[in-house]
């Protein structure tokens, strides 16, 4: 099922990389809260990311050594893990090779979009979750 709004996790070092998957996402039609995005200015940015982990009805995390060295990016996770409405919709995403299970020992139990062994390949693999068919740029 397509989510309503997808809240994406990740660390802010990986922000070329979620740049570039934001910008897929929204090629193919996927409606999505990004905190460089969608926090303005002078946005108290801690109750702008909680009203949206409050609103999105499906999740994504961004694996990398960065991620899971973030606290907020655990924080989140934390979050959408204890949601009833999160259940079966969280999506990690391996962005770069690293013990994500740092960050939960839950992760290794979901279904995992490899992105390291390509862009267009993750990215094939990460909309086929939605039932969406890729289509390159």
């Amino acid at each position: 099922m397509i989510p309503q709004e997808l809240f994406l996790s990740h660390s802010s070092v990986d922000k070329d990389f979620v740049d570039r998957l934001t910008e897929a996402l929204r090629k193919h039609g996927v409606n999505f809260w990004y905190s460089p995005a969608n926090i303005i200015g002078a946005q108290q940015w801690h109750d702008e990311i909680g009203a949206a982990l409050r609103r999105c009805d499906s999740f994504l995390v961004v694996l990398s050594p960065a991620a899971v060295q973030s606290l907020w990016v655990k924080r989140e996770l934390c979050y959408a893990l204890e949601q009833r409405r999160y259940n079966n919709r969280i999506t990690p995403v391996l962005f770069q090779n690293c013990d994500y299970e740092q960050l939960s020992w839950t992760l290794s139990a979901l279904q995992l979009v490899n992105f390291t062994e390509g862009f267009d390949k993750g990215c094939k693999e990460l909309l086929r979750v939605w039932d969406i068919e890729y289509s390159p740029s």
